[in-house]
């Protein structure tokens, strides 16, 4: 049985907000909608506390593989929050673990993980992890 992921697990937390057009006709936020969550959890975290700038850094991270297991519906307007963790932090890569909280529940909605490989933004050629996003992400690991 897979382990029950609380917001505990996850050292770093960022306020969603909900859109309008987040829900999709069956009421609820589509599915793809979470991989834009977990994508602005991460990268809100690299820009604000590695320093990445995402317009100039010589080095950037792409996505290479994600997953999402849901758990229950979340809906506009629900108040969410994206947990994040780092689960693998390699040489030119990291592992993220990601939660999606509906405020106020003590177990995630959603949750998954997210793989970013590192590599040079001219030649897109797999480099190693920058020191400032290493540090920052070392501060993330369980």
């Amino acid at each position: 049985m897979p382990e029950v992921e609380t917001l505990e697990r996850y050292p770093y937390v960022l306020p969603i907000t909900t859109r309008w057009m987040d829900n999709d006709v069956y009421g609820h936020i589509n599915n793809v909608t979470y991989y834009s969550y977990f994508d602005t959890v991460a990268n809100h975290y690299l820009i604000h506390e590695g320093g990445l700038d995402i317009h100039a850094a010589p080095v950037i991270g792409l996505v290479v593989e994600s997953k999402c297991n849901y758990r229950a519906p979340l809906a506009y307007p629900d108040r969410l929050s994206a947990g994040l963790r780092v689960d693998v932090l390699g040489t030119r890569s990291v592992t993220y673990g990601i939660g999606i909280f509906k405020e106020g529940a003590a177990e995630a909605a959603a949750h998954g993980h997210f793989v970013h490989v590192f590599v040079d933004r001219a030649t897109r050629k797999a480099t190693p992890v920058p020191e400032p996003l290493r540090a920052a992400l070392s501060r993330l690991q369980r």
